[in-house]
């Protein structure tokens, strides 16, 4: 996926969820935060980001904040951005030859990320976006969640209807060495998480290849469970 437009910024203050206080050499602009997660470990005080520049004049802001660099690692913090880079890996054959690949398909009470049909069976696959990295290692998630629990338990439903089911961790960096579940902070998505794997939903994670401009999918991360 591409960003045009991108301008480098020195982030300020998050004064909500939404927006972000950004100093860019012209002057301190207010920008919209593409994430409503805490992120609090990627947004302080003095961090450089990117923020993508719009044209439109209707909008509030200006910018939207989609890049911060933490300890020189620069980080895609788009919220929007997993679910573009996913289905461009999956249109360029990451999980083999697929057909009739369609985003944002329902099933019972979830509308799942995407459906296809793999090797003739039809599948279901979500994704989550991974922002949360300590020395190279991820967690998710990085606030409680109880949407992407159910989302679990229903693929562990699809799974059992006889459907293929997968959840697909896009780490939205660069050199990730593994990834777990944040049992400290969501001890549900834990146990779902597991429940799912015993079940049989194939549970994969791939880190980023990232610019300000871009980020696509790079290499297998192992899942600790």
């Amino acid at each position: 996926m591409y960003y045009p437009n991108m301008v480098p910024g020195r982030f300020l203050a998050r004064p909500n969820r939404f927006i972000a206080h950004v100093e860019f050499p012209e002057g301190v602009e207010i920008c919209h935060v593409k994430n409503t997660g805490r992120c609090r470990e990627l947004l302080t005080v003095g961090a450089p980001v990117w923020c993508q520049h719009s044209a439109n004049p209707a909008r509030k802001t200006k910018y939207d904040l989609i890049a911060v660099e933490k300890n020189g690692l620069l980080i895609n913090m788009d919220s929007q951005a997993p679910n573009i880079a996913a289905g461009e890996w999956l249109a360029a054959g990451g999980l083999g030859p697929l057909r009739n690949l369609k985003p944002e398909q329902r099933f019972e009470n979830s509308r799942f990320d995407f459906a296809f049909t793999r090797q003739g069976q039809p599948c279901f696959l979500e994704v989550k976006g991974v922002t949360l990295e300590d020395g190279g290692h991820c967690a998710f998630p990085d606030a409680p969640t109880e949407r992407g629990a159910k989302h679990i338990h229903e693929l562990i439903r699809a799974k059992e209807q006889g459907y293929g089911a997968y959840l697909l961790f896009v780490i939205q960096m660069a050199g990730a060495r593994s990834i777990r579940p944040n049992d400290a902070t969501d001890p549900a998505f834990g146990a779902a998480l597991r429940a799912a794997h015993a079940a049989g939903v194939e549970i994969l994670a791939y880190d980023c290849c990232v610019t300000p401009e871009t980020m696509e999918l790079a290499e297998k991360v192992p899942v600790c469970l």
